[in-house]
């Protein structure tokens, strides 16, 4: 590491105090690179490990890697805390400006602790550190009019980036997200409902700095051959011309898009809600994180005619990826796309993680079907597949919680289920909600058992594809999944964006780090992703995760996937295998490994 380098400052904000300091940690960054790896070892410092995921003991690190602002697609901020949402540990990256502004505004990492008395918003530009009232903000109905307010009020338009919470966040939605840029989020695990808890409205970072590097020469060449592999090859052609959604059809063709809440696993409508339609009818505009040439985010144009107003339409831009289509589309039965996108919008305006609230609004469907609960509990609502009305009231009614049914629905679909009924089709793993992919084993075990409970964690949705009519042997797949999620690991340490995994092997890897200043191998980089998950493992072990009590969803086992009906037995021997597995992990962190 170059002893010039910003990135061993870590800016520490106390919001019970009003105070901050900068501490010199290169140790952290020289020994974990950064991003998660350095994210983990500050969060350990800093949690109480009893502490209440809304108490003011929680604690937020945000943290970038080397590879920031000097390299393209290492776009992404990671965001570690103590998850409302599960009560272990929380996990969530972001794009957007967030990486480049922590980075150029000196920083390799940003730690939040204590709680404010009133509502603020903290920004930082550069070295100096504000606490501003934000009580005029505090209830404003969407995260987007405080974003243009914040825009209108701060400093440092186009180095800055402005994450802030929504009303479900102040409302402390177990699933409530942090907005950044408008179009990006910290979305899955409730770090927005964290937020809520600290009274912290938003937080605002903006910096000027420049960065050292190694060797100029040797940085130009690394830098220029990792730009055409992204902008001339076809690895990532796919993210730009379709993004996301391009999964909606093939899904569907495989048999593994779910769908009415996983009762069938393909959508008769879905070509309606696929990125070919929507890209042919209704994209208005393609944008970038900073320093990403790969401009994957799509935003639809939704023109909307004014009730009183004839020949005067509203148009409102909406961003849409495959997992939102997939958990406010198919699993809620749509059959055109403008309700789709509408109820996209609200839970965007919201601050909500559209994933959870899918699938939570799925469960609700299908429990009020089946007579579990009433109209009464639903505060009128009458929930129906394919009605995108109610949806977005139910939607508004989450945030606001008008009944005992709503409160329950606010701390995700596995509680709801345990207080209603209904658990067998509530689509939970570990306590986090069901990504879009039913496509065969691999995946289940990954949303079960994967550090995070995300689909990104080991890609088994990837696996299975690729493994379609040759299944692996339970005992075996748990090692496949977890090589995979111990590099993902370097890679969120870089903190590289992660569909750019197939541009970033170990070789160009270990090439940009050298002309960032760190001398690592392929060999050493595998050894410090297992290390770093290692010692996920181990927090999550220690903030009360119980691995060999983790369930699988009945549901899981009633729809067919690419693979046929999943067999439980089959299940159970690769859960034990993940078990023993993870906990010879965990004894390695112990160790030192």
């Amino acid at each position: 590491m170059l002893p010039n380098d910003p990135l061993r400052r870590v800016l520490y904000i106390d919001l019970s105090s009003k105070k901050y300091w900068v501490e010199d940690r290169g140790d952290v960054f020289e020994e974990y690179l950064g991003g998660t790896g350095a994210a983990l070892k500050l969060l350990e410092e800093e949690l109480p490990r009893g502490a209440d995921p809304l108490s003011p003991d929680n604690v937020i690190v945000f943290a970038v890697g080397p590879l920031n602002a000097l390299f393209p697609t290492a776009s992404k901020t990671v965001a570690l805390f103590k998850s409302p949402h599960t009560g272990n540990l929380g996990e969530s990256h972001a794009g957007g400006r967030s990486a480049i502004a922590i980075r150029l505004a000196g920083y390799g990492a940003i730690v939040i602790k204590g709680a404010s008395e009133k509502p603020v918003w903290v920004s930082v530009h550069g070295g100096k550190v504000y606490f501003r009232d934000a009580r005029a903000l505090w209830g404003m109905t969407s995260s987007h009019t405080v974003g243009r307010i914040l825009r209108e009020v701060e400093p440092g338009s186009g180095i800055r980036t402005i994450m802030r919470i929504g009303r479900a966040g102040e409302k402390l939605v177990s699933y409530a997200c942090v907005t950044t840029e408008t179009y990006r989020h910290f979305g899955r695990l409730g770090l927005g409902a964290v937020f809520g808890s600290k009274k912290l409205k938003a937080l605002v970072v903006s910096g000027r700095g420049s960065l050292p590097v190694a060797d100029r020469r040797v940085y130009r060449e690394v830098y220029d051959s990792i730009y055409r592999l992204l902008t001339e090859s076809p690895l990532m052609r796919k993210y730009h011309e379709i993004g996301t959604p391009i999964n909606v059809l093939h899904l569907n063709e495989l048999g593994a898009l779910p769908s009415l809440n996983l009762q069938q696993a393909r959508l008769e409508t879905a070509e309606k809600i696929s990125g070919e339609y929507l890209a042919q009818n209704y994209l208005g505009r393609r944008v970038s994180c900073a320093h990403c040439p790969v401009a994957c985010i799509h935003l639809a144009a939704l023109r909307e005619p004014y009730e009183e107003e004839p020949y005067f339409y509203k148009t409102t831009f909406i961003g849409y990826d495959y997992e939102p289509i997939y958990a406010l589309g198919s699993m809620l039965g749509a059959r055109e796309p403008e309700g789709m996108l509408r109820l996209l919008d609200a839970v965007e305006a919201y601050g909500l993680d559209a994933m959870s609230t899918g699938v939570v609004l799925a469960w609700a469907t299908e429990a009020y079907s089946r007579g579990l609960i009433t109209k009464e509990d639903l505060a009128g609502v009458e929930l129906r597949w394919g009605d995108y009305e109610a949806y977005i009231q139910a939607v508004r009614n989450i945030v606001e919680q008008p009944t005992d049914l709503y409160r329950a629905m606010a701390r995700g679909v596995a509680h709801a289920a345990e207080k209603y009924g209904g658990r067998e089709f509530a689509l939970a793993f570990g306590g986090n909600e069901m990504a879009g992919y039913h496509t065969g084993p691999a995946a289940h075990l990954n949303y079960a058992f994967g550090a995070r409970h995300s689909h990104l964690d080991s890609a088994g949705y990837s696996l299975d594809q690729k493994t379609i009519g040759k299944t692996p042997p339970a005992e075996e797949l748990p090692q496949k999944l977890v090589e995979e999620e111990s590099w993902r690991q370097v890679l969120t340490s870089l903190v590289v964006c992660l569909f750019a995994r197939e541009v970033y092997k170990p070789d160009i890897v270990s090439s940009a780090l050298r002309a960032a200043g760190f001398e690592l191998g392929p060999d050493d980089l595998a050894k410090l992703g297992r290390r770093i998950l290692a010692n996920k493992y181990r927090l999550k072990l220690e903030l009360g995760f119980k691995p060999e009590g983790v369930s699988f969803p009945q549901r899981i086992f009633e729809t067919p996937t690419p693979h046929g009906k999943l067999d439980p037995a089959y299940m159970e021997r690769a859960k034990t295998a993940y078990v023993e597995l993870l906990l010879r992990l965990v004894e390695e962190a112990q160790k030192g490994y």
